[in-house]
């Protein structure tokens, strides 16, 4: 649209006229008399070019001109004027109108067309100015620094970016060589690199910088960049220049050295993980194997670990596998190397001249240091570990082979009452391959409901009466066939497979122990075992409650037994979960008493129903044993049990020291559930066995 800013009807009218009727078409038109009139109309916008003359009845002169190019500078403005006025047209233009029309050449045919080429050049100005503009906010948003040089390699523009990275502001790097403003050297030589504008200038095509290229800030800061150089072209393919862009990576390198670093370490201790660990074995043994030297692999499992883990919370755990870590390394050599295998398992590499004897003290060093006491988080904790230990080449000429078999040894070490160390042999991987199978084919146990409950009674032994059960598993191996606990439970307790199995076996005991009181036994308790680790459990708990739920059996009627190491390796904790234990309404009884580290004054915080004698002494016939623990019941009011009666001679000497409760093969074999009814349907039962 046409706007005509003029006081005179008669060039108002023509101009109108002759815009109307122009030869490409006609124009839309607007008119007003007064500059304030104009600067109104101007705020709608729409308008493509103002005419205007220079004498209006609020504005006089230039002054016309330059109110209405600062209102709207970037409108085509074209000045009305008469012969004697064009001096200030002129200069009107020189100030920034467009042009001007002498008044008497209106109606000239050529001044639609002239207003036609002007407003559409102001449109192809604003649409490059656009163009332009958004080009130059993206280079100034983008975290990329931009720089782009003339043919001669001097610098022509910079981006925000480049300003920072690079230290010279836009002002002061124009026209200065890029080599100056854009300064590499190479990261690992540290001698000045090319610049890529002179090569993308010489061969007329893009490149990438060279790699490890770092960038020299102008205050001789460095920082290592990545990206390319590309040539820019005119119309006729010459090149012109280059424009460069390029990133720093600090943190991107910085962070594929840390992935680096954690793909090949612990994340919790830093130390080598498994991965590096057997990348530096075979190193070791492809050394030893030209050499004809030695070396060892000591593997090491934490004794009971996981009962600090579960009693005291992972946190804690974590600090103590940092702590044990940091103890390791300050007992071997910086050539050796150690590793966390995993869990609480670490692997010692000790190098070269690892004689026997030199295990051995790296191994006695070991036990030594990680059985001081640990200080963290407010508790003292204590804790030792096993050791298994195999010698290249002896025990294997790979790493898998060593690893193995000292793993093997460990285990080995544990079942000799942990805390201690032990070599390879033959024998042991014969060992260590069927105890993985075990727990191999206890998880298919437990998944595929292959465990019967037997029960073995408790007996009044001076009615003969039947008081209650003790519930003990079997496992009917689809192989093996039956299997006693003591050829599984061990592996169960290692794997921690014994909390899912023991779910089992309570659910199985307590079903058939409602299935006993439905049929009139009401002062008859089942007694079921509680490992370790199914009381350091945080379900524990809970898990009883579900069972005594689900299987609808009172809570009086079952009793836990627990031994007395379960219980004191953290007095507090379990005191907490027996009195919890016992407002559900359970008995609990104190199972192996006497061969533990309990005194009166711990067992008078414990809220125990029962002392069960362990076999042990009744088998060895302990009077003096014997009558302290009955003593001990006595006076905490506490039941007292004798376990392992096998002959009369005990039983004689149970009698004559007052214990009036016991079991064992005396009386009874541990049962299935059918047989055990049978039992009681009986009668009760005595030295010579089941009588009417």
């Amino acid at each position: 649209m046409v706007l005509i800013v003029t006081d005179d009807v008669a060039d108002a009218k023509l101009l109108e006229d002759t815009l109307a009727t122009a030869r490409d078409g006609p124009f839309m038109t607007g008119w007003v008399r007064r500059l304030s009139d104009a600067a109104s109309r101007l705020e709608r916008r729409g308008v493509d070019i103002i005419l205007t003359d220079l004498f209006l009845p609020d504005s006089h002169g230039l002054e016309t001109f330059d109110a209405l190019y600062k209102l709207v500078p970037f409108i085509p403005i074209m000045m009305l004027c008469n012969e004697e006025d064009e001096h200030l047209a002129i200069e009107a233009v020189q100030r920034g109108a467009q042009g001007f029309l002498s008044k008497g050449h209106f109606k000239n045919t050529l001044v639609p067309q002239a207003l036609r080429n002007i407003i559409q050049r102001k449109k192809v100005e604003e649409a490059l100015f656009v163009e332009r503009e958004r080009s130059r906010v993206t280079l100034e948003s983008i975290g990329d620094g931009v720089l782009s040089t003339d043919v001669a390699g001097n610098v022509t523009y910079m981006n925000a970016a480049a300003e920072l990275m690079t230290g010279w502001s836009r002002d002061e790097a124009q026209s200065r060589p890029v080599a100056e403003v854009l300064h590499l050297i190479d990261g690992e030589t540290r001698q000045p690199q090319r610049n890529p504008v002179e090569m993308v200038i010489v061969h007329g095509k893009a490149l990438a910088l060279y790699a490890n290229s770092v960038l020299v800030r102008r205050d001789s800061y460095e920082s290592p960049i990545e990206d390319s150089a590309a040539p820019i072209f005119d119309r006729n393919g010459d090149i012109t220049g280059a424009v460069v862009s390029f990133h720093d990576v600090s943190e991107a390198k910085t962070m594929a050295q840390k992935m680096a670093h954690l793909a090949q370490h612990d994340y919790l201790t830093g130390l080598p993980n498994r991965l590096l660990f057997s990348d530096r074995l075979s190193q070791a043994i492809a050394y030893a194997k030209r050499h004809a030297t030695q070396l060892a692999v000591l593997f090491l499992d934490l004794d009971n670990f996981k009962y600090i883990n579960d009693s005291l919370g992972h946190a804690v755990g974590d600090k103590l596998l940092e702590s044990v870590a940091c103890r390791l390394v300050s007992q071997v050599r910086h050539s050796d190397t150690v590793s966390r295998m995993g869990g609480d398992e670490f692997v010692v590499l000790v190098l070269e001249d690892a004689l026997a004897e030199h295990a051995t003290i790296t191994a006695e060093k070991i036990l030594h240091a990680l059985a001081a006491p640990h200080h963290l988080a407010g508790h003292e904790l204590h804790i030792t570990t096993s050791i298994g230990i195999s010698v290249f080449p002896a025990d294997g000429d790979d790493p898998d082979a060593l690893v193995k078999n000292a793993d093997a040894a460990m285990y080995h070490a544990k079942k000799k009452g942990k805390g201690n160390y032990q070599f390879f042999n033959g024998a042991m991987n014969a060992l260590a391959v069927e105890r993985h199978a075990i727990e191999a084919d206890l998880r298919h146990a437990i998944a595929g409901d292959e465990f019967l409950v037997y029960y073995q009674p408790k007996v009044d032994l001076v009615s003969g009466t039947v008081t209650g059960a003790e519930a003990l598993v079997r496992w009917i191996h689809p192989e093996k066939g039956m299997m006693l606990p003591e050829s599984f439970i061990p592996v169960a307790e290692e794997s921690g497979l014994i909390v899912a199995l023991g779910k089992i076996v309570l659910r199985q005991a307590c079903l058939q122990a409602k299935a006993w009181c439905d049929q009139g036994m009401q002062s008859f308790t089942i007694a079921v075992n509680v490992s370790a680790p199914e009381f350091r459990d945080r379900r524990f708990v809970e898990n009883l409650r579900n069972v005594l739920d689900e299987t609808g059996l009172e809570a009086r009627f079952l009793q836990l037994d627990l031994t007395e190491s379960v219980l004191m390796r953290n007095v507090e904790s379990s005191s907490a979960i027996l009195h919890e234990l016992k407002q559900i309404g359970v008995q609990l009884a104190l199972d192996d008493f006497g061969t533990g580290y309990s005194s009166l004054s711990y067992l008078s915080q414990f809220p125990i129903d029962v002392l069960k004698i362990d076999r042990s002494f009744v088998q060895s016939i302990s009077a003096n044993i014997v009558n302290v623990v009955i003593g001990m019941g006595m006076s905490l009011g506490q039941r007292v049990v004798a376990e392992g009666v096998e002959t009369a001679a005990q039983l004689s000497f149970l009698h004559a020291n007052h214990c009036t409760e016991g079991q064992g093969y005396l009386f009874s074999a541990a049962v299935p559930a059918d047989d055990f009814t049978r039992l009681l349907g009986r009668g009760t039962v005595d030295a010579s066995g089941l009588r009417q």
